[in-house]
């Protein structure tokens, strides 16, 4: 499991200047664990959010559904690098992953890859409860299975796997409550849409990259970049109304809201600015505010709804 598209802009390339690859490093690229960390907040703001309708202490529970997402993202990232390591061959960007440039075998990525994923979902399932197994499962299944082989036929794979990159929050909260809310879907959404203007920005950085591989992508198909500008305006407009939801059943406070309100509307501005100049600056800039976006909003809802910040 991953968020897929994911926060992860790139890997080091072959050209890059590096040290020696270690075997630390990786099974680290292959687990994808700054992916990971990502994967972790957001359950995480699903389950304290859920853990308000608890009626007992959930600390230990939120220790091990924790430790199992993690096993589950680093199990996710490393069957995806399995089923396209062919195209990450071909792409600058990625021909230094320990499959592609051959420090890692098949079989032995097969084997992280699938113990990882199996012990995740056990762990969940034994330690939380079976409605967030069976959320975790439908999540790995439709990012390994269907989202990376739809990569290389169709546009639409983005979409596709926006949804398993979104529903981290879903599995917290069912692992704390065993059931979900409509919070628990806006912070779904709230990730979705996040995600498109996200990986805009990366697919247009990439673009001569992802087309050498054989990548279907809007950036592919239409080189000039429009079609990929307007998904990441218009997501980034739902996505203003969306992370303002929290506050209609009570979950934040006023700072939520203002935060909120403050951080979507200046990512649509990196949005528009990208859709208007469509330069490599833009591009980046909608990527780093991105990256600070995600983190920040999930921060402040959880400290609101927590009363830590007032």
């Amino acid at each position: 499991m991953s968020t897929a598209p994911s926060i992860d802009s790139g890997v080091r390339s072959a050209s890059d200047p590096q040290d020696k690859p270690t075997w630390v490093g990786d099974l680290s690229d292959l687990t994808r664990v700054r992916v990971g960390l990502m994967v972790l907040v957001a359950t995480a703001t699903g389950f304290w959010l859920g853990a308000e309708e608890a009626t007992v202490p959930l600390h230990w529970r939120l220790l091990h559904t924790l430790v199992a997402m993690g096993l589950l993202a680093g199990g996710g990232g490393a069957l995806n690098q399995v089923f396209e390591r062919d195209s990450d061959r071909r792409m600058v960007r990625t021909r230094n992953r320990p499959l592609p440039a051959g420090r890692m075998s098949v079989k032995l990525g097969w084997a992280i890859g699938t113990t990882l994923t199996v012990a995740g979902l056990s762990y969940l399932l034994i330690a939380t409860t079976p409605l967030a197994a069976v959320l975790a499962a439908g999540t790995v299944f439709t990012y390994a299975f269907v989202y990376t082989p739809l990569k290389r036929a169709t546009p639409l794979s983005t979409l596709v796997g926006a949804v398993p990159g979104a529903a981290p929050p879903l599995i917290g909260w069912s692992a704390a409550t065993g059931h979900l809310h409509p919070v628990a879907w806006c912070l779904f959404g709230l990730l979705f849409f996040w995600q498109l203007p996200h990986f805009m920005a990366i697919a247009w950085l990439h673009r001569v990259d992802y087309g050498r591989s054989g990548t279907q992508l809007l950036t592919v198909r239409d080189p000039t970049g429009s079609t990929a500008a307007r998904h990441a305006v218009s997501n980034s407009i739902a996505l203003i109304f969306v992370s303002l939801i929290p506050g209609l059943f009570g979950y934040s406070g006023p700072l939520y809201l203002c935060v909120a309100l403050g951080l979507g509307i200046g990512f649509l501005a990196l949005s528009v600015w990208f859709a208007v100049t469509r330069t490599e600056r833009a591009a980046r800039a909608l990527l780093r505010g991105s990256i600070v976006y995600l983190p920040v909003i999930l921060s402040v809802l959880v400290f609101d709804a927590l009363g830590i910040v007032s």
